[in-house]
């Protein structure tokens, strides 16, 4: 199903600027350029709407021209998430911890936020490991497959959970991904007693990621970090040592969040 521009939900709906999201998520999530035709067809915009507001967007850098003709994101939105990033405890927080601290060293560990049913990735340590996967900054994935999304729902209620996927379930990314809400019930419920959440092979065949929940100084879930290795690695053993030990970390670094601290 191609993509839309979103009904207003506020008192002002501000078309203009719900185009111009849309246009630059559109951009982001394709990863390609693209025709001021093939993003008016995509969003259903009539043309000369786009046209005048992508070449204002061009003006101020939110998109670029390439040769041919097409358009990708500009720069510009780079200063937007630099800014985010630099006033964000939890990777201030994530950074400080894993400075001081090498149990897992060895291994790429990633941190994410949960937003609507997927996760963007706000974080990382990347280790020289061959895994298949570089995990880039403001990458998004389908919460329900990777180990921070599991751990972060693990967090909420099996009603909230329903809700937040009552349209909509992920396609596969694998065939070890999750098929349906009954199914991430039952994993979720596992996570709760276990601890920590299991990616199993749902987003890479072969890389096994362990994830657990980072809270703030008000008991909330606002992250979840996680730890990927190969599935050569992931013995029995060696599974429940890293689960362990992230667990430790997790609470780490949500202690220097202020969990735990009594006024």
């Amino acid at each position: 199903m191609p993509p839309s521009v979103p009904a207003s939900s506020g008192a002002t709906n501000a078309p203009a600027l719900r185009r111009a999201v849309a246009i630059l998520d559109h951009l982001a999530d394709t990863g390609t350029a693209l025709s001021m035709a093939e993003i008016s067809r995509a969003l259903g915009l009539p043309k000369s709407t786009s046209h005048g507001l992508i070449l204002a967007m061009e003006d101020i850098g939110l998109v670029q021209r390439v040769p041919g003709g097409g358009f990708r994101i500009g720069s510009h939105p780079l200063r937007w998430a630099q800014g985010f990033l630099s006033q964000t405890d939890l990777v201030t927080s994530f950074n400080a911890y894993f400075a001081q601290n090498r149990e897992l060293a060895r291994f790429t560990v990633t941190m994410t936020v949960l937003e609507h049913d997927e996760v963007v990735y706000i974080a990382c340590a990347q280790a020289n490991q061959p895994l298949g996967v570089t995990f880039r900054i403001g990458m998004r994935l389908p919460a329900p497959f990777t180990a921070t999304g599991l751990a972060q729902l693990a967090s909420q209620s099996d009603q909230e959970i329903c809700r937040r996927f009552d349209s909509h379930f992920p396609q596969p990314l694998t065939e070890h991904s999750l098929r349906n809400v009954p199914e991430l019930l039952n994993e979720l419920e596992a996570v709760r007693e276990r601890g920590f959440s299991i990616d199993n092979g749902q987003v890479r065949q072969g890389m096994i990621c362990l994830g657990a929940i980072l809270r703030d100084h008000t008991n909330a879930a606002v992250a979840g970090i996680a730890v990927s290795l190969t599935r050569q690695e992931a013995t029995p053993d060696v599974i429940d040592m890293l689960g362990t030990t992230l667990q430790v970390t997790a609470q780490g670094i949500s202690r220097q969040m202020g969990y735990g601290h009594k006024p």
